[in-house]
């Protein structure tokens, strides 16, 4: 199963403002496009380009407002709620981390390697949803578990790889769950495919009454 049920994406695709949309993609592409800022980003060191980060994609593209901005919404060296462990970063709604973010530099190549510890900090945030891990370049984005997800590259997205980047993390999708509301009607949807094709597949089978 994808990560979100076709069907049920597009609608949601459709309601995009395609004005604002189109607006943040020239400053996708100004910055993330850039040959010679990929080349940079390449070789920086983790800790150098983490707030760089999370301020060019999620402040100047994605519309949130990081700490200490009055009444930010994204803050870097998040706490673990129990503990001193620190998530790199974390999406906020009435002071409390509904997204946690792990960032890790572009020499670690397999992203798999960083779930288990983005999700020990999602489970140690009472509210969390949302985990985003990224090495920079590439980018996976969880809902509730860790089962599936969706990645982008973020050094050659297209315009319509984008609106996918903006439906699932722009502000205004995240602060009204709109990723769990696709996920959850994309499951209702396959569970109704489902059921369909069992129903079917039953007459299609029984065999004829004499």
């Amino acid at each position: 199963m994808p990560f979100f049920q076709n069907s049920v994406q597009n609608k949601y695709l459709r309601q995009l403002d395609d004005k604002l949309v189109n607006q943040a993609y020239q400053k996708y592409s100004a910055y993330f496009l850039n040959a010679e800022i990929q080349e940079n980003i390449h070789n920086s060191k983790e800790e150098q380009f983490q707030e760089g980060f999370l301020r060019e994609l999620f402040v100047n593209i994605l519309g949130y407002s990081i700490n200490p901005t009055p009444g930010y919404n994204l803050t870097t060296e998040l706490k673990n709620e129990k503990g001193a462990k620190k998530a790199d970063g974390a999406i906020l709604k009435d002071g409390k981390a509904i997204g946690v973010i792990e960032l890790k530099g572009t020499d670690t190549t397999d992203l798999e390697k960083v779930k288990e510890q983005a999700f020990n900090y999602k489970n140690n945030q009472s509210n969390c949803v949302y985990v985003i891990t990224s090495n920079f370049e590439k980018l996976r984005f969880y809902i509730h578990n860790a089962v599936d997800h969706i990645e982008f590259n973020l050094f050659t997205l297209s315009i319509d790889q984008f609106k996918e980047l903006w439906l699932c993390l722009h502000s205004n999708s995240i602060f009204s769950d709109i990723p769990l509301k696709i996920k959850e009607e994309s499951s209702a949807a396959e569970e109704n495919i489902t059921k369909k094709f069992y129903k079917d597949y039953s007459a299609f089978s029984k065999p004829p009454s004499i």
